[in-house]
This record gives structure tokens, C-alpha cells and sequence, in this order.
């Protein structure tokens, strides 16, 4: 489960992280308040839980009040990589000295958390990693001694900071790490970790997703989660998004992780992917394409494999979302694979219907991305 910036800042100022002074608004109204209230320079942020927000321009720089307005109005009129803008955070702006990077996460590879720095904040952790691995310090915590004062001195020193910069680092990171353990998370950081101007650190941004498996313990969430994820995992299904344009429906992890494979394969990117599981009716079918279509899909490409789950529930579920959700297979082309239990019933149900019926996984994925292209 994924916080939006504003709810993580909102944890990491209650555990005494420096975050910006800021309010979230809904309206340009409510932004010309704020700005008129505050007095200040502000920036505004949308809100939404993807990555890459300001390389699709979803941070602006108003001058004044008027344009404070203009900048919260254009931010709730877009969408970010297929998720719709709901909600503008105005912050006051930093004078930035430096931009750091600080987070943790799991390593799957050594079973431990990990903390990472780098003097190289603001940018996408991932390349700085592959073009400039010597501006990255991490420390593995051995979960029986916790984390200790001493190695994050080192990471820190690694990456640049001393004297009174370092102390408060140490700092912010310990606070850091307690929010990771305690929410449960898979990651937790500040990117950018902020040097101002007048020698304070600062978490000008926040990032705190938490493991699925573990939401039973911090059911506070529930009244804020609205992602899509939550609404599949209400209904029994997982839903996963990513970054391309092809929604995948499928029933089983394996028959997914294929299918995700062979479009990849095929020169395709999977936008997200939904599984129905085991025995999956209609009625999930149907909840699985609203889902797959909440984000700005090309093409869709449902693949079932009928063991537990028969090919003509499959059907009539998809029958029925086309009933109520108005599917335009004429610019979202679905592309569909039956095979198993019942598989000619479901292909008799899908006959009067305007879709693509392929035999094979493989013509599956080298058909939708052909459409989805074009």
C-alpha cells in the first residue's frame, strides 16, 4: 500500500522529521486561501502515487497568489501516468544548499533492510545506481543488533556530510528507520533530503509504501486508502500497476508472470496486471476490467487458463462489463485466450462479441502488442 506525500510527511513530522510547512488542497479556491494566509512562496505538488510527477510537469512554481490558483487548477486537470489528480500540496519553498538521498527497504538477496545514501538526491535512485555507483553508500541492518549509530556516521561520511550536517543526518535516519519497522514497510524514503541554505536538513519529499500482507495491524489506513490495490485485494483479486500501456488480466501468479514475460518479450509494457486467482466467477472478471481500465490502457490482453476457474464464468463475466462499463474495443482492442475447463462454451458466449480470439499465449502477446501500437 502506497501513502500519498502528504499523508507520509504527516507521519514523518509526528516522529520528529523536518518537513516543509504546507497544506493539501482540493480546489484553486482553497489554494488562494492558503497562499493568502501564508504569504510566503509556495510550490505545488500533485498528489498522486507514481513516480517520475515532475518530469510530467506535476510540480509548478507559482509567483503569487493569482498564479497559485493557475498552478493548483492545471494540476487537478491532469493525470500522471494514467492516475488522476485529486489533491495539489502547497509547501512553502526551500533555499536548497544540497540534495541528498536517504531511504530504506528490503534486500530479498541478504534478507536484511537496508539504508541507503547518496549525494545525489533528487533524481531517480536507480540510475544514480547504475551511471554513478560510486555516489551511493548503503549498510545492511542485522535484525538481532538494530541499527547503529556508528555505521550510519560512515554512511554519511561517505557520502559527503560532517560536523553538526552529519549529527542531524544520524538523526533524521534513526526516526527514519523507526517509521520503516513500524508501518511495516517495503520502502520509506526522502528523495530529496534536503541541506538548506542555512545548514538544516530537510525532507522535502515522502515516500513510505507499506507491505499488503501487514495492513491487518495498521487498520488506521483504511479510511485513507483509496488505491486501486485496496479495492482489489476487498474483492479477493491482486492488482499490481506499472508503468507501460497493456492491462493484463490473468488467473494464478505463474500463468501471470508468463504472460508479463512473453509481452515483454514481444516488445510490449505491461501498464498493470491483475489476478483473478482460482476459481474467479464473474463477477470478479467484471471488478478485474474496471480495475485493468482505471489507468490509460491501449490494449488489454485476458488470459485464462481453466483448471478451477471454467472458461464460460470467464466469459460471462467479461459479457457483463461490457454491459454496464461501455467498452470501446475499437480504441481499447482486448485480445483473449481460452483454454481449459469448459473452453467451448466460453468461446460460444464470446462469439457475437467484438474481440480478439487467439489460441495460444504466445499469439496472445504478440497480438496485443501489435494493437496496442497500433
Amino acid at each position: 500500500m502506497k501513502l500519498h506525500e502528504f499523508e507520509a510527511k504527516k507521519i514523518f513530522r509526528n516522529e520528529g522529521i523536518p518537513v516543509p510547512e504546507g497544506k493539501v488542497v482540493y480546489s484553486s479556491r482553497e489554494g488562494v486561501k492558503y497562499a493568502k494566509s501564508t504569504g510566503k512562496k509556495l510550490v505545488a505538488k500533485a498528489q498522486v502515487k507514481v513516480g517520475g510527477r515532475g518530469k510530467a510537469g506535476g510540480i509548478l512554481f507559482p509567483e503569487n497568489e493569482e498564479e497559485v490558483g493557475d498552478a493548483v487548477h492545471r494540476l487537478l486537470n491532469m493525470e500522471i501516468k494514467g492516475e488522476k489528480v485529486e489533491a495539489v500540496l502547497l509547501e512553502e519553498r526551500i533555499e536548497i544548499d544540497r540534495e541528498l538521498y536517504l531511504g530504506f527497504t528490503v534486500d530479498r538477496e541478504t534478507r536484511t533492510i537496508v539504508c541507503i545514501g547518496s549525494s545525489m538526491g533528487g533524481v531517480d535512485i536507480e540510475r544514480v545506481a547504475e551511471e554513478h555507483p560510486d555516489r551511493i553508500s548503503r549498510i545492511s541492518i542485522d535484525p538481532f543488533i538494530g541499527l547503529q549509530d556508528f555505521a550510519l556516521r560512515d554512511l554519511f561520511f561517505d557520502i559527503g556530510l560532517s560536523g553538526q550536517t552529519l549529527s542531524k543526518a544520524v538523526s533524521i535516519a534513526k526516526r527514519l528507520y523507526r517509521i520503516f519497522v513500524k508501518y511495516d514497510s517495503e520502502l520509506c524514503e526522502i528523495n530529496p533530503l534536503v541541506l538548506t541554505s542555512d545548514g538544516n536538513l530537510v525532507a522535502a519529499d515522502a515516500v513510505l509504501n507499506m507491505d499488503d500482507n501487514a495492513i491487518y495491524r495498521h487498520l488506521e489506513f483504511e479510511r485513507i486508502e483509496d488505491s486501486l490495490e485496496f479495492r482489489a485485494r476487498k474483492a479477493g483479486l491482486s492488482y499490481v500497476e506499472l508503468d507501460g500501456d497493456i492491462g493484463i488480466i490473468g488467473n494464478g501468479a505463474g500463468l501471470v508472470m508468463a504472460t508479463l514475460d512473453l509481452v515483454h518479450f514481444e516488445g510490449g509494457k505491461p501498464a498493470n496486471f491483475c489476478d483473478v486467482g482460482g476459481g474467479a466467477r464473474s463477477d470478479r472478471i467484471k471488478t478485474a476490467l474496471e480495475l485493468i481500465l482505471s489507468k490509460n490502457v491501449r490494449a488489454i490482453l485476458i488470459n485464462i487458463f481453466g483448471g478451477i476457474t471454467r472458461c464460460d464464468e470467464v466469459a460471462n463475466g467479461i459479457l457483463e462489463a461490457f454491459s454496464q462499463l461501455e467498452i470501446d474495443t475499437s480504441k481499447i482492442p482486448i485480445v483473449v485466450r481460452l483454454a481449459g475447463t469448459n473452453r467451448e462454451e466460453g468461446m460460444q458466449i464470446l462469439s457475437s462479441m467484438d474481440l480478439i480470439i487467439v489460441d495460444t499465449m504466445e499469439s496472445a502477446a504478440k497480438k496485443v502488442v501489435e494493437v496496442a501500437r497500433g
